[in-house]
């Protein structure tokens, strides 16, 4: 099959967005397809590098288009960033695409469907949209100033059309899907395929905190579901975390998620000098993240860089469990794609958020962790003590969320899913 798939980011660059339709394209060019990627020559998180305008990875061919580069810093500069994005974009996407391809739209920069069903329309080529986020309702969900409600309406509208386009829209979740449904959209027209993580690269590991109390891996007592981990983690040594149970966060500290219910739980658990809360990343919510945890004097409270995806595995495994996070009224915008490492990685999940939402659901079916209410800390500091003082409650987790991951969401299981739907489209 013929795929032009077309997002800001693609490899080399480490944003979320950028990884996942790294590892789709490599997978699907590795099985015989030609596969097409138009992106910009940024990174995410460094707009002044300038990457080859035009290469190929992994067997497939990567175009880099030009764009303007004020990065994030102000919303001007960012708009006009996504305006020639989307106007160089086009171009190429009407170059490339012709009647046998299925062109396939993710949704960075925001509306990007709208600019891909226009190519769509012009070549004859199919359209798949993979909706990584539903986009004006999580710009007003966050409270955005500039989305005034006439505008968030036109703007929801036109993407609507841009759905209506497709012959597939492919939803990472459950309730994206109910919220494609209410928009309007055909039931016909929706795929729901989860994200993923890479389970031959993140690998379980003996529990770091605990591991001198615990059974050898493989005997009674030792974590379920290790494979191939190694003794010890380096980043512990590093970071000096020995001897501690480290509660992680890692990656991006966006406006969709809520930190204070962590930080109460931190100040409830400030007498336990062998607990730390360890967060990897950054993002907007990062500096005043940093100054709140300064504030109430919560020195059980550390920060690290994000590290490379070559260290991932090393990175979440360096954590006894891990957070994730996410604003109720955000269930069915986004789905923090951070959870599926996790369960990769044999490690426990704490949820903060909506009780019935997408991850807390998932959490309880695979007895992998505990959900809890936005604001209930207390709650959450009572868990986080036990599974200190309890390291074989935090094995079980752990071992159960690797068997979450491998019957359902490693990378191998989502790629054939993918492919099938690029075979129904194309056979249609």
């Amino acid at each position: 099959m013929r795929l032009v798939f077309v997002n800001r980011f693609f490899h080399p660059d480490h944003s979320a967005t950028s990884q996942m339709l790294t590892d789709l394209c490599f997978a699907l060019a590795a099985r015989g397809h030609e596969v097409h990627v138009v992106t910009s020559r940024l990174r995410y998180d460094d707009p002044s590098t300038a990457l080859p305008a035009n290469e190929t990875v992994s067997g497939v061919a990567v175009h880099r288009v030009w764009t303007s580069r004020f990065g994030r810093g102000m919303l001007l500069g960012r708009a006009m960033d996504y305006l020639t994005f989307y106007l160089s974009a086009l171009w190429w996407l009407v170059r490339l695409a012709d009647a046998t391809a299925i062109l396939v739209a993710k949704t960075d920069p925001p509306m990007m469907s709208v600019v891909a069903a226009l190519a769509a329309r012009a070549t004859g080529a199919r359209l798949v949209n993979w909706t990584q986020d539903l986009f004006p309702e999580v710009a007003v969900a966050v409270g955005m100033r500039a989305m005034r409600p006439a505008l968030a309406r036109w703007l929801a509208a036109v993407r609507d059309w841009s759905l209506q386009c497709a012959v597939c829209n492919v939803a990472i979740g459950e309730r994206m899907r109910e919220r494609l449904l209410a928009r309007g959209l055909p039931d016909s027209k929706i795929a729901v395929i989860h994200n993923w993580a890479d389970g031959a690269v993140i690998v379980p590991e003996a529990s770091a905190a605990r591991r001198a109390k615990a059974a050898p891996c493989g005997e009674e007592g030792g974590d379920p579901g290790v494979r191939g981990g190694t003794p010890g983690n380096p980043l512990r040594g590093e970071w000096g975390l020995d001897g501690k149970f480290v509660i992680g966060y890692s990656g991006n500290l966006g406006r969709v998620h809520e930190f204070a219910t962590t930080l109460e739980a931190a100040g409830r658990l400030a007498d336990r000098e062998d607990v730390v809360f360890l967060f990897i990343g950054g993002g907007h919510q990062l500096d005043s993240l940093k100054a709140e945890a300064a504030r109430r004097g919560l020195v059980n409270v550390q920060f690290r860089p994000y590290q490379p995806r070559e260290r991932l595995s090393q990175s979440l495994g360096a954590c006894d469990a891990h957070l994730v996070t996410l604003r109720p009224e955000l269930e069915g915008l986004v789905l923090p794609s951070k959870f599926y490492g996790i369960i990769a990685a044999g490690r426990p999940v704490l949820f903060v958020g909506a009780a019935d939402g997408e991850i807390a659901g998932l959490v309880n079916e695979g007895q992998c962790g505990q959900a809890f209410e936005v604001g209930d800390g207390k709650a959450l500091a009572q868990c986080l003590r036990g599974l200190a003082d309890e390291p074989a409650r935090a094995r079980e987790w752990g071992g159960n969320a690797r068997r979450l991951f491998d019957a359902r969401f490693a990378m191998p299981i989502a790629v054939d899913r993918w492919e099938r739907v690029f075979a129904e489209e194309a056979r249609g």
